[in-house]
């Protein structure tokens, strides 16, 4: 009778290798579920202002140690929500993101609270040469004529934010575009400053720095500064010396003669 052993250590090495598999296979499922959690992306482009519903959206799983604050898991959360700032195709949706639930579509939504939108006419050089976008901060200067009707160009307000050019408030272009019409975010108080700026002057707009959060104070600008050059400093050449004769000097009495001598002529002259 053979030995049956070789057989029982070969059927236990299939079994526990069948019970490995199964027992890593729901062990990596286990930690699969644990490390990601559904997030709702955008399913494409979506500009700001928008009103979402389902055919924008989409549920991913996402890693779970990365997933960004305030980001949802239901669609049905934003229904109707609408979006203060873009967002690209594949980007979580979260709360910062959103207006307040109620907020009807369209720019009034992405105007700050306290805040008002005015729109101002430009034309290719006012406007920055097109490079004045939407999300850009600038400055607006105005060119008028002072108390002494001089003409004067002063920095009327700072850093203010570009909510449109034209009718579009994208921010994701960035190739310059030219308009006739660049609608900024201002307070109550800058919106009248504004307003009376444009009515009795020239506006032009200077882009600043995103990130330069600067205010600074100038006097402006007249005529009367832009000709003031510095003139070279032109030196003196020093003063001639006296030279004072210490030998005894010939005078001429007054009534002599002298004698002048014209080629072969010769003349005598009374002083």
């Amino acid at each position: 009778m053979k030995s049956t052993r070789p057989y029982l250590m070969i059927t236990f090495s299939i079994l526990a290798g069948i019970v490995a598999v199964v027992l890593g296979a729901r062990w990596l499922a286990g930690q699969a579920s644990m490390t990601t959690q559904q997030v709702v992306v955008a399913a494409r482009d979506i500009d700001l202002g928008s009103s979402l519903d389902a055919s924008m959206l989409q549920v991913v799983r996402w890693p779970a140690s990365s997933v960004p604050s305030g980001a949802l898991s239901e669609t049905a959360a934003l229904d109707a929500r609408v979006l203060r700032s873009s967002v690209l195709r594949g980007e979580p949706l979260v709360e910062g993101k959103l207006a307040p639930v109620g907020t009807k579509g369209g720019l009034s939504a992405v105007i700050g609270a306290g805040k008002r939108a005015i729109t101002v006419k430009v034309n290719e050089v006012i406007g920055v040469a097109g490079f004045a976008l939407p999300g850009n901060y600038v400055d607006v200067m105005v060119n008028i004529r002072d108390d002494k009707d001089k003409p004067i160009s002063k920095i009327v307000l700072e850093r203010i934010l570009v909510l449109a050019v034209a009718q579009e408030a994208s921010r994701d272009e960035t190739k310059p575009k030219v308009v006739s019409a660049v609608t900024v975010e201002v307070s109550p108080e800058q919106a009248e400053k504004l307003d009376l700026a444009r009515s009795v002057g020239t506006l032009s707009l200077a882009l600043r720095n995103q990130i330069d959060h600067d205010q600074i104070q100038t006097a402006g600008v007249r005529q009367a500064d832009l000709l003031q050059i510095s003139l070279p400093v032109v030196q003196q050449a020093p003063a001639a010396k006296v030279v004072k004769r210490t030998g005894p000097a010939r005078d001429i009495e007054r009534g002599g003669r002298i004698e002048v001598i014209r080629g072969v002529q010769k003349s005598t002259a009374e002083l």
